[in-house]
């Protein structure tokens, strides 16, 4: 799992382009949206989904599911190791 969690952060600092960010700002069970997290709004969820697609097979098959899985780091890779097709 720690290792999904460094790919994940890896992949969503660069298909974000959040080049001002470290590794170490990605605090994993931080909030990624809203003023308490590092500010990601809908635009960076689309990218993120479009990105568990490609990465790891995972079609969002419920956008209600949404806001629990993209809360952190730490919820996303849960998601993906749970319904990882690749």
């Amino acid at each position: 799992m720690e290792q999904l969690i460094k790919d994940l952060k890896l992949q969503i600092k660069e298909v974000l382009n959040l080049e001002e960010l470290s590794l170490e700002d990605f605090d994993t069970d931080a909030p990624l949206f809203g003023d308490e997290g590092i500010g990601l709004d809908s635009i960076d969820v689309l990218e993120i989904i479009v990105l568990l697609e490609k990465e790891y097979g995972i079609r969002l098959a419920n956008p209600k599911e949404g806001k629990a899985i993209f809360k952190s780091v730490r919820t996303i890779a849960e998601y993906v190791q749970q319904n990882r097709k690749k």
